[in-house]
């Protein structure tokens, strides 16, 4: 698939037109994937959070965010212009093992994917980065930023996550309009350059 323009926001297309592409937003239980929607979304984005009650204490895994209050029963959806030529369509999944049947339905068309972590808890996302794996979707690794977090190398958490050197690690803080709006940048980067390897000649 063609990016071209993709990193120059000014620069126009010949031939004009906007090419649409689905994003997921995946991760554990609380690493941010809604906070990451709402800041960078040029709509108001569409939620499913509910209250978590006492009724979830002994199912959800609260370990790291007991101040945690809501939680997405089924999605978050947002859309983000990149340029005149590039729309993402941002789809967040919900983090509790309970909601995890949602997902196959949720990526199917998906071009890319962006797995947010808390470094506090890196195995609260596990799980996601295995289903991009067996999916096979291209995605990139977000070090959500928290206050208490720890400053851990890149190199340090890509080991602990076992990711391979070709999958970008970056950080970001999700409440931030601009840096979740690098974060999706460097998925369509990692992107260009997967589609530009795969047509290489053999």
């Amino acid at each position: 698939m063609d990016f071209k323009g993709f990193d120059h926001p000014d620069r126009q297309t010949a031939g004009g037109g906007t090419r649409s592409v689905k994003v997921m937003i995946a991760g554990g239980f609380g690493t941010g994937k809604t906070t990451l929607v709402r800041s960078v979304s040029d709509i108001k984005p569409l939620t499913t959070e509910e209250t978590l009650t006492q009724a979830s204490v002994d199912v959800d895994d609260l370990i790291g965010v007991a101040d945690k209050q809501q939680t997405t029963v089924s999605l978050d959806f947002g859309k983000i212009g990149i340029n005149e030529e590039l729309v993402l369509y941002l789809f967040g999944t919900p983090g509790q093992e309970r909601f995890w049947f949602l997902w196959n339905g949720l990526f199917k068309g998906a071009l890319g994917a962006v797995v947010l972590v808390d470094t506090r808890r890196l195995a609260s996302s596990f799980r996601a980065i295995e289903e991009m794996e067996r999916q096979d979707v291209p995605f990139v690794i977000a070090l959500n930023v928290f206050p208490d977090s720890k400053d851990h190398p890149v190199e340090e958490i890509r080991d602990a996550l076992d990711i391979p050197e070709h999958t970008p690690v970056v950080t970001c803080d999700a409440r931030d309009r601009n840096s979740s709006r690098d974060v999706l940048i460097a998925l369509i980067r990692h992107l260009k350059a997967r589609s530009a390897v795969a047509l290489e000649p053999r």
